[in-house]
């Protein structure tokens, strides 16, 4: 289990990790959402009792998206996906719903890092918008 040490303006989320790479790539991940959007809150929602520590979300003005762990594999989830310009091709899964658009990484998978940033701040601005 990682538990994620937040300040003032965040709610911390605990994430049941199955393998190290997935902790760090978490990390590595929520990284990225604080310097794409560093006002982002965090927070665990839809707490249920098959996942009693909830899905990790972040949102500013609204939902940016989710992040959840599964055995191979972590899900980005954007809430808003469909409606964001996704020039660098990152979205791999969830192609076909009508709202949202998912990036699965599996262990060797590279991010793009400028690529995911700039998602994130379409997301915001997308939200403010």
């Amino acid at each position: 289990m990682l538990r994620i040490a937040c300040g003032v303006r965040r709610v911390c989320s605990v994430a049941h990790m199955s393998a190290d790479w997935q902790e760090s790539r978490v990390a590595a991940v929520r990284s990225l959402i604080r310097r794409a959007a560093p006002d982002v809150v965090e927070e665990a929602k839809w707490r249920k009792p098959s996942n009693p520590d909830g899905v990790p979300t972040f949102s500013l003005s609204g939902q940016i998206c989710t992040v959840e762990t599964y055995r191979d594999k972590i899900k980005l989830t954007f809430a808003r996906g469909a409606s964001l310009d996704d020039p660098d091709g990152l979205f791999n899964a969830s192609i076909g719903a009508g709202t949202r658009r998912a990036i699965d990484l599996h262990e060797d998978d590279d991010l793009d890092e400028d690529a995911f940033i700039a998602l994130v701040r379409e997301a915001v601005d997308r939200n403010r918008g």
